[in-house]
């Protein structure tokens, strides 16, 4: 078993592909897209903030402070076109034309609904498909100053001191006194997505490798020799288990280190609060913890990845059918990140969803130790019916000589 496991070990560190999807992409390619990805979202998000929008306001005569407030913000110009807007559905029609940004529509006085008892409402056009706008909040946070005075006013006109105010506007303060520590704030939001990397990779590294242990024997016409050493099949088929699940280890291995080392280097670089905090409560031995829960999830996806591969009868085959795996991973990572979803007794036997719900509460700070032992529990058993099925497949003529 020994034996196979290192001569296909030393074939895979032979071949480029391998390297580059087990070494390279997570050293290199993965923390650069990701550098990328993170430089285009803020430098649109950038763009955005510094953008000078076009607009239109119809009766600002109604609410000139308002309007002034307006005219001489920085990300507001006023239309100097043509164009004549005096409906809603002209201001509709010119922000769909592109020839405005945005439009404001005063229904009324402000000052004189106040006076009335009534509520002016005012409504604000524009186009609200961008992933990135400032122009709304901006809009009511102008309206909101506009507001206030207007309250103001109108109380210091019925006779009740300014000190009152607070009070009569908002009688009942509710403050909220949160019990969780940064870390479990930071782990809610930032460790449901820290599955989203390692647990793909695990399956990266044992997928590609795979279709070259099985397939790629066939296709090459060297599996027949294999079969022909005084070997069991059992010893060939756990031979390459072992270096199916040595390359997925390692691939998620180089990743982490490769994270950390580029996390370092930013934060070393830049004032990064929130990542220090997230990451420096983290021990080793939460680490660890992590990698033992992947240990046994890799051994499942390792003994997937295998029986695929033996079963496919050309290299592009197996290719076709580990893309539906790798699909069938993402779900049950997605199931993990739904609202109200916790680590329990009954989601701790759910594969790849317990994983990625203990990773969570790890970085939370706040995991049941017991659920973790339920959990690789649960997947060592898992991987181990898969490992079997594994060697009963390869014992088959039918699939080995489709």
């Amino acid at each position: 078993m020994f034996e196979v496991f290192k001569k296909e070990l030393k074939e895979l560190l032979r071949d480029k592909k391998t390297l580059l999807f087990v070494v390279a992409l997570p050293v290199v390619i993965f923390p650069l897209l990701f550098a990328v990805m993170a430089f285009i979202s803020s430098q649109a998000a950038l763009d955005a903030d510094q953008k000078v929008n076009t607009y239109v306001i119809i009766n600002g005569e109604y609410a000139q402070e308002f309007t002034d407030k307006v005219f001489y913000h920085k990300s507001f110009e006023l239309y100097k076109g043509s164009k004549t807007f005096n409906t809603i559905e002209e201001l509709k029609a010119g922000v769909t034309a592109g020839d405005i940004d945005m439009g404001i529509y005063l229904p009324s006085d402000a000052k004189q609904t106040l006076n009335d008892e009534k509520q002016s409402k005012w409504q604000v056009v524009f186009n609200d498909s961008k992933s990135i706008n400032f122009l709304f909040e901006r809009v009511k946070e102008l309206a909101k100053e506009y507001s206030d005075n207007l309250q103001k006013e109108q109380l210091i006109s019925f006779g009740i001191d300014m000190s009152a105010h607070a009070a009569l506007l908002n009688p009942v303060d509710v403050i909220k006194v949160d019990t969780a520590d940064k870390r479990e704030n930071l782990g809610e939001k930032m460790g449901g997505f820290l599955p989203y990397l390692l647990i793909p990779l695990v399956l990266m590294g044992a997928t590609y490798p795979a279709i070259d242990l099985g397939a790629g024997e066939k296709e090459r016409g060297t599996l027949e020799t294999l079969l022909l050493t005084p070997i069991t099949r059992t010893e060939l088929v756990l031979g390459k288990f072992l270096t199916l699940l040595t390359t997925s280890i390692a691939s998620t291995t180089i990743t982490v280190l490769s994270m950390g080392c580029w996390v370092a280097l930013a934060l070393a670089f830049a004032d990064l609060d929130v990542i220090k905090t997230a990451f420096s409560s983290l021990a080793v031995t939460d680490l660890l913890m992590i990698f033992v829960l992947l240990l046994p999830l890799a051994a499942i996806f390792s003994s997937l990845a295998l029986a695929i591969s033996i079963y496919a009868r050309t290299f592009k085959e197996a290719q076709n059918y580990m893309a539906p795996l790798s699909m069938g991973v993402f779900f049950p990572i997605i199931i993990s990140i739904l609202p109200n979803m916790e680590l329990t007794a009954k989601t701790a036997f759910i594969p790849v969803t317990n994983v990625a719900l203990a990773i969570k509460d790890i970085i939370k700070g706040t995991v049941d130790y017991t659920f973790v032992g339920l959990i690789f529990l649960a997947t060592a058993l898992i991987a181990g019916a898969l490992l079997a099925f594994c060697v009963k497949w390869f014992n088959r003529e039918d699939v080995l000589f489709r």
